[in-house]
C-alpha cells in the first residue's frame, strides 16, 4: 500500500536530510494497515508535534486508517498554541496550563516554577513514570527525548530544541503564549508548592543580619519550609524575562 506524507513547517526538524524548503514529501509502500499517527511517527516525528492532518483539504483524526494511493498533508503546531482549546486532533484540552519535566530538562523545570508554573519533576523518573503522569493529570510534557512523546497515551507534549535553560524557557513561554500567565516567585522552586505569606517574626530567626535589615516581606513553602524574600535577583530575573521573551 503507497501512501505519500508531505510535512510542512517545523516538522522538517525531525526528518532527516529535509530539502530546505518549506515542505517534504515521503512516499513510501507500508506492508501494514495502519493508522496516519503510526505513519507519521515511523518518520520520526512525534504526534505531539502535529497540529493538524490533513486530506483533500479535510482535517483527519490520528486514528484515522489512510487509503492506498492518498496524500496527506502533516501541519506544525503553530504558536503560540493555546493547550486549554479543544482542536480536532486533541478534543480533551488542558484545564489550565501546567508541565511535566524529564530529567534532560531540569533546570528548565526550576525555571517555569519561579515563574509561578505548575511543574512536575524528580530527575528518577522513568519514561514510563513519565507518561504515565502526563496522562493522569493532563499535563504537557517537556522532553528532549522524542521518542518518549510518541508514547500513545501522551497527549500533549513539546520537544525542546533549545541548549541553554534560559533559550528553553524562552521556547515554552512564546510557544504557548505564556507571557502573560506569569507569577513570579508564588511557588517553590524545589518542591512546585504555591507559597504562603509569613511574618518576619516568625522567620526572624533563620535570617541573615542584612536580610534582617533590608526586608520586611516573606514567603514560605509548605512543604519544605524555605523561606523567599524579593531581594536584588527579583529584578535581575526580570530584567532577563524581557529580553528574552518581552514579559514585563
Amino acid at each position: 500500500m503507497s501512501i505519500t506524507l508531505v510535512f510542512h513547517g517545523d516538522l522538517l526538524y525531525f526528518l532527516r536530510n529535509a530539502p530546505e524548503s518549506t515542505e517534504r514529501r515521503v512516499a513510501k509502500v507500508f506492508e501494514r494497515i495502519a493508522s496516519v499517527k503510526d505513519l507519521i511517527e515511523s518518520q520520526g516525528v512525534p504526534h505531539t508535534e502535529v497540529g493538524r492532518i490533513e486530506l483533500g483539504g479535510e482535517g483527519k483524526i490520528f486514528g484515522y486508517i489512510p487509503n492506498h494511493g492518498e496524500t496527506i498533508h502533516v501541519y506544525p503546531l503553530t504558536p503560540p498554541v493555546n493547550a486549554t482549546k479543544p482542536s480536532l486532533l486533541r478534543p480533551n484540552p488542558v484545564a489550565e496550563v501546567s508541565f511535566v519535566a524529564d530529567v534532560n530538562v531540569g533546570r528548565l523545570a526550576k525555571l517555569l516554577r519561579l515563574l509561578g508554573f505548575d511543574t512536575l519533576y524528580d530527575p528518577s523518573w522513568q519514561d514510563k513514570e513519565l507518561a504515565n503522569l502526563a496522562s493522569k493529570y493532563n499535563k504537557i510534557l517537556l522532553t528532549k527525548d522524542r521518542e518518549l512523546l510518541m508514547r500513545k497515551s501522551i497527549n500533549w507534549g513539546k520537544l525542546i530544541r533549545s541548549i541553554s535553560p534560559w533559550d528553553q524557557l524562552a521556547e515554552v513561554i512564546l510557544f504557548y503564549g505564556l507571557s502573560d500567565q506569569i507569577k513570579l516567585f508564588t511557588r517553590c522552586t524545589n518542591c512546585n508548592q504555591v507559597l504562603e505569606p509569613v511574618s518576619k517574626e516568625e522567620v526572624l530567626d533563620r535570617l541573615e543580619p542584612l536580610t534582617r535589615l533590608m526586608y520586611n516581606q516573606f514567603t514560605q513553602c509548605p512543604a519544605c519550609g524555605k523561606v523567599f524574600w524579593r531581594g536584588s535577583h527579583h529584578k535581575h530575573i526580570e530584567e532577563k524575562l524581557r529580553r528574552i521573551a518581552g514579559c514585563s
